[in-house]
């Protein structure tokens, strides 16, 4: 007789109660997961990916009602288990690796000890063994230096390292099932691809079965042995990957595919002039943190320097989109500083006829003609002011227009980034994380900049918001004339959107290149690598299977 998947769940629906009414997260579930298999699920936010993983855990919150359905762990079910038998199932049997390995290691507790613990606890072994036991199972993720990285607090380790560490802890039981939700999304590409290299390996090694959640249809594509498609709760779609992407069945399955960032399809406006003069030009633009503090001087400490840009010179012209790309750490966010006027800088920044020399030289002209829209808007949006006060803002700020033509030009700058007028009334916290993106470009755009820059601004989006916000960017930058420094480290998208391409790396700007050069012979050997790193999922065929059926 075969034995079960090791992951099966049959008919699972799940609601959230709230104030207004039952709301449906789950509905009428099914999917399966086999010994040494990894499953993709993967959806937009909100579609239902997580609330799985979590129900699957058996850590779901008190307004869950579970209305039905089974899950089965290597054909055990789980529903019925109690508190008790959870804990023990939890860490042993199951692990989870979640999106952000800062928020799911403990910053009080050494990494050593935390890894430790979970031996100790499910393992049973002695404080002593499970430190040489964690050590052997940090070298297995490739940490060159375990003990050492045993003894760190988290914020002592980089993102990559936290994850491996996470990682390390969750195959440290042998578990029979892993569930990976969004395990790549707060690392730079370069990390991510080493990550799931080693998720590979480990997974060839012990067999154990994965369910891996994602919004990135290209890293899913790279990773998994099959893909489930989820939406509104429901799963539409599933099957082996190649032929998910290359012929699938559902409407949403295709718009999420031709969402994709890819490569070969361009956005780009129409070029600039390149013998136009430069609008915006870094000579020499240098960037220093850290050095010690006030006491540590006056007891003879030496200061610990670090270069976030070294000698940093590029142009970028009129209505040109300039992408700026590398890994995290490599001084792309430090450049979009120094150009909007938040950091210290040596060197000279040119701007039209003008030239600055440090950030207090910045003018208020130049301030109005630079803008700049965040990663998170979450972050960027005053959470106490309404839309239309957001937008206005900029507006009054600059004597743009008389305040009698306030209401009017908030209408105009909401239906340029396409959201409707009555939007003007809302909060942040009433919009979606797409909408609140298109928000901070309205006001970015509000103050009639000559260059808007973008710094990860579609990096915390999903893939179909991401290419609309996109492909808005593109059209908004056409219409006004616009420049802009897009600074990410997705390089297929900035390969679909940017006329020029600038790589940084360690602080330095090592390769500068037109877009349609990319994958020449001429390319810095660090260029190559982020290139090989970007996973490109299947092409979609021509003439995809007829519908059948789609639901509702």
């Amino acid at each position: 007789m075969a034995a079960p998947p090791v992951l099966e769940v049959a008919g699972y629906t799940l609601d959230y109660s709230t104030p207004a009414g039952p709301v449906t997260a789950l509905a009428d579930v099914g999917l399966a997961v086999a010994r040494g298999e990894t499953l993709g699920l993967v959806g937009e936010s909100g579609s239902g990916k997580t609330s799985l993983a979590w129900a699957v855990l058996r850590y779901l919150p008190a307004n869950a009602v579970e209305r039905g359905g089974s899950i089965r762990l290597s054909g055990e079910e789980l529903r019925t288990r109690t508190a008790a038998e959870i804990l023990e199932i939890r860490g042993r049997r199951i692990a989870m690796v979640f999106q952000d390995p800062s928020t799911s290691l403990n910053p009080t507790i050494r990494l050593g000890d935390q890894l430790a613990e979970v031996l100790v606890r499910h393992r049973g072994l002695a404080p002593a063994e499970a430190r040489g036991q964690g050590e052997a199972l940090l070298a297995r993720t490739g940490i060159a230096r375990p003990a050492e990285m045993m003894r760190r607090f988290p914020h002592e380790a980089s993102g990559g390292e936290k994850q491996r560490v996470v990682i390390a802890t969750a195959f440290a039981c042998n578990p029979e099932l892993i569930l990976f939700d969004e395990p790549t999304t707060a690392l730079d590409i370069l990390t991510a691809r080493q990550i799931l290299d080693l998720f590979a390996r480990l997974r060839e090694e012990t067999g154990v079965a994965a369910l891996y959640i994602s919004h990135d249809l290209g890293l899913v594509s790279r990773i998994a042995d099959r893909v489930a498609v989820i939406n509104g709760g429901r799963i539409v779609e599933e099957g082996p990957v190649a032929g998910i992407f290359r012929a699938p069945r559902r409407d949403y399955t295709r718009a999420l595919i031709a969402a994709v960032p890819r490569p070969d399809v361009r956005l780009a406006a129409p070029p600039p002039d390149p013998g136009a003069a430069a609008l915006l030009a870094l000579e020499g633009v240098s960037v220093r943190y850290g050095g010690a503090a006030f006491l540590s001087r006056l007891f003879g400490a030496r200061p610990a320097v670090v270069q976030g840009a070294r000698e940093v010179s590029l142009q970028v012209r009129p209505g040109e989109l300039l992408g700026v790309v590398g890994e995290s750490g490599s001084g792309k966010s430090t450049l979009a500083r120094v150009v909007a006027g938040l950091q210290e800088f040596e060197g000279r920044v040119g701007f039209r006829d003008r030239g600055y020399a440090g950030r207090r030289a910045f003018d208020r002209p130049y301030r109005r003609a630079v803008q700049i829209v965040f990663q998170h808007p979450d972050g960027s949006l005053n959470p106490r002011q309404r839309v239309r006060d957001i937008l206005s803002r900029p507006l009054k700020l600059y004597g743009l227009v008389p305040r009698a033509r306030l209401a009017g030009r908030i209408a105009e700058l909401l239906a340029a980034v396409r959201l409707p007028a009555e939007f003007a009334g809302r909060f942040p916290h009433q919009l979606s994380g797409g909408e609140k993106q298109r928000v901070a470009i309205a006001r970015a755009f509000a103050a009639e900049p000559d260059l808007v820059i973008c710094d990860e601004v579609t990096s915390s989006l999903d893939v179909s918001v991401q290419a609309q916000v996109a492909r808005l960017l593109v059209e908004l930058q056409a219409r006004t004339g616009t420049a802009c420094l897009f600074i990410t480290h997705d390089l297929n998208l900035v390969r679909q959107l940017a006329h020029r391409i600038a790589v940084m790396h360690r602080g330095e700007l090592v390769d500068l290149f037109d877009t349609a050069e990319a994958e020449t012979d001429a390319r810095h050997p660090y260029t190559r690598a982020l290139l090989a790193a970007v996973p490109v999922p299947p092409a979609a065929a021509a003439d995809p299977a007829p519908l059948t059926g789609e639901p509702p």
